[in-house]
């Protein structure tokens, strides 16, 4: 089956498919990456894991997460946990009714309290919900707009890619900086709002970082095992 948006309602008759829903994030992403880089990745990763498994069907995706952590910069949408947990509990309540499992595929990192939450509660409730994160077991990612994402971003996007403006960041590792970002947010450990160093990305590594991360999330498909805070073992 296709994208969702382009089925009627009778393409899907019975078959009660699992579905995909991309989970993304409207924020800052340095002054190189553009402001739905979140939500591009988890678009694309969706349309290679459907491209892997073509029984699963692929919703638009939740734009908009929780991204309170990069509201010191302009750009940053952020509607909060409690608006993205309703909106994803309310998305899971309806979308069960027809599919028989619901994925939620994350692509921003800030959303991961939210998701483990909306989950519990699906489940709790009878309803077979996961979720699953954009990474590759075994791939040492940094943590924001740094080699990573623009690797990835420059394999999808390259254009929308303004290499010239890329900066290295705070490239301490994200445990030791949680404090000072619990209080002041990304702005309060970098001022350009990148963690991490973008120096060295590639569209080859972002291409082969992409089919890593989808192999990843087809198997965890496949496996279906949700952990107890409801995310797919991979």
């Amino acid at each position: 089956m296709p994208l969702l948006q382009e089925l009627t309602w009778s393409d899907l008759g019975g078959a009660r498919p699992t579905l995909v829903v991309p989970v993304g994030s409207v924020e800052q992403h340095g002054a190189h990456l553009p402001l739905h880089t979140d939500v591009r990745i988890a678009e694309a990763v969706a349309r290679l894991v459907l491209a892997r498994e073509p029984a699963l069907v692929v919703a638009p995706a939740v734009a908009y997460g929780a991204a309170g952590e990069h509201e010191g910069f302009a750009g940053t949408v952020s509607i909060g946990h409690e608006a993205l947990r309703l909106l994803l509990v309310e998305l899971g309540r309806s979308a069960c009714r027809w599919a028989g499992r619901l994925v939620l595929l994350n692509g921003h990192g800030g959303n991961v309290p939210t998701l483990v939450s909306a989950v519990r509660l699906l489940r709790h409730e009878g309803r077979d919900a996961a979720w699953i994160p954009c990474a590759a077991p075994g791939f040492d990612a940094d943590a924001h707009a740094g080699r990573t994402e623009t690797s990835l971003m420059l394999a999808l996007e390259p254009d929308a890619v303004r290499a010239e403006r890329a900066v290295a960041g705070n490239t301490a590792p994200l445990r030791d900086l949680l404090p000072a970002m619990r209080d002041g947010g990304v702005a309060a450990v970098s001022a350009s709002g990148v963690l991490g160093d973008p120096a060295g990305a590639s569209a080859q590594e972002g291409r082969a970082l992409l089919a890593a991360i989808a192999d990843a999330v087809v198997a965890a498909i496949r496996g279906w095992d949700p952990t107890e805070n409801g995310r797919l073992r991979s």
